[in-house]
């Protein structure tokens, strides 16, 4: 984008497009322009661990599917010399006549999400990259472990490609750094660092890993739990300690280092990893130039908790790690908040220019013919092909009855794998397909789209798992593999000859939402879908909105937290779309996706709520500690009773001249197993308050590893420089409280100095984690899981972070997981602007495979009905006789009902008892072949 001009709903982007030198609608990526082209270059998606050539596209799965030209590179571009490419591209997709263009494109508001930038080679160069080969960054090794990747997921040393037997790992390379200008943590380094190490494992199980931290950052949801299960199953060596430098000793690289008790320690190893940090992008100031909008001191995008996807330009938003450093769950969290924002801002022109999808109208006649199905088996790089024989099981799925064509492709799920899939099925006139490749869960959809754009039914596909079901759980055995995926595919088959067409049907949406919880993230949530244009109730259980946040009296980056809950309850009390009821309990909530209808009860009375979403916004509550003599001395509080006594005067603190603070009360192995996220940044936000109030006052932070990430660092950086000290602890040594007089004492062992001290002080303050709050009956109610922490369980950690199982209720804050205001608040959106599509569609369409109750056999007793986890079956009068009959709408495809059915009345969609018994019978008839 060159310039930016206009207000919010009336803006002029002026941008450029850069000539691709190759039609995109011509091309059909068949590579013949690679295969000719003089000119190697150097493979920048691969980290320039390989070549490729001018013409090239990055990676099978790009979008759109064509190659493009590197206009720096080709010598046709710049030195008018050469043309083979376009003298042997058979589609006549190169074109050189293309010129870059200026356009100008009316918008109504403007997203930024340039991602992050690359850590400067002068950093990386400290640790021997450039030098030693066998020195790589984190991107790299990623590349290395990949299918994808230059080795297809081999993992090689560059010198020599031969597999290393021992690597390393470091942590805050280009992080947590001020001698580079990085003094903010990356956030995602540690966590990644060990799913890069455990995948290591996977392939070469003799692999010995070590890596090296100064804390160990996994504060994301379940992340945790990942990195102890890590450590057990592929025996990670953690090291605390931060490497200075890497040398070269006899072929091998050596690292020099110290431990937390001062002792110097040494060792030798094949191959180093450098977990580089999340720089801000290298054209932020271009960016910024462009747009008008303020970045902070790291050159990120600058904003507040309280707002934190809005730039400080009206109608222009952020999102994504421009936003500052995070991990893929956040940042497509983010992207939905994002949506939301533009919706709110755009919601009068909602309409005026959309692009309805048609499909042509289905082949009833072929469905009906004898079944011609097609077998389409994936290499997916090396996750299955690796393993599995990929071509022997292509080949054995052609001598399957009924098969009539059987191929095999790299990635199937590639767009221009779909393209190939599509055609193939026309040309043989196919009406049965099945695709061997990985899990329908997260890829069904895709392959069901093909179908329905070019006239089939989208039920007449089935889907082998032989990546996640035999390529990975049997990565040792390729042999059993294959024969293991030769079984699905002829159960696959087996199955398909039966599949019938299935209709999908459409509900209408009743055009309000129902938010339970009015905490910060309840009532952003309310007001993003009214802003959007919708009707919202919101329901508290308590007298008064705010929840949690009305303990807490400053936020990290120094925010009023006063003025921003102030801010969010004046906007909600006064929109004219949001119905408030506080003190207002849930009873019951019945019906489906657009058609749901709550039992509340207020006042001791009941009333009806008829809604088309449910958005989950609960909250959480602090976490009341056991022992550290809380309840029993008055000068044992928690950091939130800390931050109410602060914001009622200053005067306890007159007599005070220390006060220590322990990390992780009840946290990571006490009480609650996980990291609550937030309690590492409030100590130390809160004993910087101390030092302004009392700049005298000793203070102690007592911690296991100090969880400050992203931008947060910088206030640990001045909590140490303003002479806070910090002293780290075992968990298998927590500190312990004494009383002494009538003061207090505290006792922990100091790794450093290699004894236990005994610290005298005025207070101690407990920094205690969220736990979930009462989420049980609600979650029955809803028929949403909820994790083994307590905390209602997402989707899709990744893919669909905001929503639940149920189709139409979405979470956000607290009741999702432990986490800050400014991620509170942008999940909030993120549930809105969810929450919203099938508001502003006004129909949902309901998946297709739900249970069908044959009436002829139902003998109305009722057994379905009364097991269904969903209330998806009703008992009706059907010629003066009782029978079962199913919401469809509500129904989720579990099979409960069929099973428990006692005369067998009742089937599911894709799922007959005539289809699964053809795949049961047919898992144990290897010979039946053509």
């Amino acid at each position: 984008m060159k310039a930016l001009e206009g207000e919010p709903g009336n803006f002029v982007a002026k941008v450029l497009k850069r000539p691709r030198y190759i039609d995109e609608d011509k091309c059909t990526a068949c590579g013949i322009c690679t295969m000719y082209c003089p000119k190697p270059v150097v493979d920048w998606y691969n980290e320039r661990l390989e070549v490729t050539r001018a013409p090239h596209i990055d990676y099978a799965q790009a979008i759109p599917s064509s190659y493009y030209i590197d206009a720096k590179e080709c010598l046709r571009v710049n030195h008018e010399t050469c043309n083979l490419c376009a003298q042997t591209c058979t589609a006549g997709a190169i074109d050189f006549s293309q010129k870059p263009e200026n356009l100008e494109l009316q918008v109504g508001s403007v997203v930024l999400a340039p991602g992050f930038g690359r850590i400067d080679d002068e950093v990386l160069e400290r640790f021997g990259y450039g030098k030693y080969p066998d020195v790589v960054t984190s991107l790299e090794f990623e590349r290395l472990t990949c299918a994808s990747g230059p080795t297809e997921g081999h993992i090689v040393r560059p010198s020599d490609q031969t597999t290393p037997k021992k690597i390393a790992f470091l942590q805050c390379v280009g992080s947590r750094d001020e001698s580079c200008g990085n003094g903010f943590c990356s956030s995602v380094c540690c966590m990644y660092a060990i799913k890069e190490a455990s995948v290591a494992k996977e392939h070469e199980p003799d692999l010995d890993i070590s890596l090296f931290f100064m804390d160990v950052r996994t504060m994301g949801k379940g992340f945790d739990a990942f990195r102890e299960e890590a450590i057990k199953k592929y025996g990670l060596n953690i090291i605390r300690a931060r490497v200075p430098k890497v040398e070269e000793v006899d072929g091998k690289l050596a690292l020099t280092y110290v431990m937390e008790d001062g002792t110097s320690s040494s060792a030798l190893f094949d191959m180093v990893v450098l977990s580089v940090g999340l720089k801000a992008p290298e054209d932020a100031k271009i960016i910024q130039e462009t747009t008008g909008i303020e970045l902070n001191k790291y050159e990120f995008c600058k904003t507040t908790s309280g707002s934190p996807l809005s730039t400080s330009v009206p109608g222009v938003f952020v999102a994504g790690a421009f936003q500052g450093p995070k991990d893929i769950p956040e940042s497509v969290t983010q992207a939905s908040g994002v949506a939301a924002h533009v919706s709110e801002l755009l919601k009068e022109a909602r309409g005026t220019k959309a692009v309805t999808v048609t499909y042509p109208d289905e082949d009833k006649a072929l469905c009906e013919e004898e079944p011609r199905i097609g077998v389409f088996v994936c290499h997916c790089g090396v996750n299955i092909a690796g393993v599995v024989d990929v071509k022997a099981v292509r080949d054995y799925a052609g001598s399957l009855p009924g098969v009539v064509l059987y191929e095999d492709t790299l990635y199937s799920c590639s767009q221009d794998a779909l393209k190939t899939i599509a055609e193939r099925i026309k040309e043989n006139r196919l009406n049965r397909v099945v695709i061997a490749a990985c899990s329908p869960r997260t890829h069904e959809p895709l392959f069901q789209e093909t179908l329905r754009s070019i006239g089939l039914n989208p039920a007449l596909i089935e889907m082998a798992n032989i990546r996640d079901q035999c390529a990975w759980v049997h990565a040792q055995e390729p042999e059993a593999a294959t024969e293991k995926a030769k079984d699905l595919v002829r159960m696959a088959v087996a199955k398909a000859r039966l599949l019938e067409p299935l209709e999908q049907p459409t509900v209408d949406v009743t055009p309000s939402a129902l938010v339970i919880g009015g905490g910060a993230s309840g009532m952003a949530a309310a007001l993003s879908i009214a802003d959007q244009g919708f009707k919202v109730v919101l329901v508290e259980r308590s007298k008064t909105l705010g929840g949690n946040l009305r303990r807490v009296r400053w936020t990290a980056d120094g925010e009023d937290a006063k003025t921003v809950l102030d801010d969010l309850v004046a906007r909600v009390e006064s929109h004219p779309d949001i119905d408030i009821m506080l003190e207002t309990e849930i009873k019951n909530v019945s019906g489906y996706i657009g058609n749901f209808t709550t039992t509340v009860e207020r006042a001791g009375k009941s009333e009806l709520i008829n809604h088309g979403v449910v958005v989950v916004a609960t909250g959480g509550k602090e976490y009341k500690p056991k022992g550290y003599l809380y309840g029993e001395s008055d000068r044992v509080l928690t950091q939130l009773e800390l931050e109410e006594k602060l914001s009622r005067g200053y005067s306890f603190l007159k007599s005070a001249s220390r006060v220590v603070m322990i990390q992780c009360v009840g946290s990571r192995g006490e009480d609650m197993a996980y990291c609550s996220r937030i309690c590492c940044t409030q100590a130390v936000k809160n004993a910087l308050k101390l030092k302004d109030i009392k700049p005298e006052l000793d203070i102690f932070i007592l911690y296991r590893d100090m969880r400050t990430y992203g931008f947060y660092e910088d206030l640990y950086r001045e909590a140490r420089l303003k002479g806070i000290k910090f002293i780290r602890y075992q968990p298998d040594n927590r500190p312990q409280i004494m009383k002494k007089g009538r003061g207090i004492a505290v006792k922990v062992y100091d790794n450093i100095v290699g004894e236990e001290l005994e610290i005298q002080s005025s207070y101690v303050v407990l920094s205690t984690g969220i736990a979930p709050g009462d989420n049980e009956e609600l979650a029955q109610v809803l028929k949403a899981p909820l994790t083994k922490d307590g905390f209602f369980l997402e989707a899709h950690a990744k893919l669909r972070p905001v929503e639940v199982a149920v189709d139409g209720v979405y979470l956000c804050g607290l009741a999702h997981g432990p986490k800050g205001l400014e991620d509170a608040m942008a999940q909030a959106r993120a549930a809105a602007a969810k929450a919203a599509i099938p508001l502003a569609k006004g129909k949902v369409a309901v998946a297709p495979i739900v249970s069908r109750v044959d009436q002829k056999k139902c003998i109305g007793c009722g057994i379905c009905a009364s097991l269904c986890p969903f209330s998806a079956i009703e008992l009706v009068k059907v010629d003066k006789k009782r029978k079962a009959r199913t919401i469809t709408a509500s129904c989720k495809g579990c099979g409960i009902c069929a099973s428990h059915c006692p005369t067998v009345a009742i089937s599911m969609g894709g799922f007959t008892d005539e289809a699964i018994f053809a795949q049961i019978h047919a898992f144990g008839q290897k010979d039946d072949v053509k």
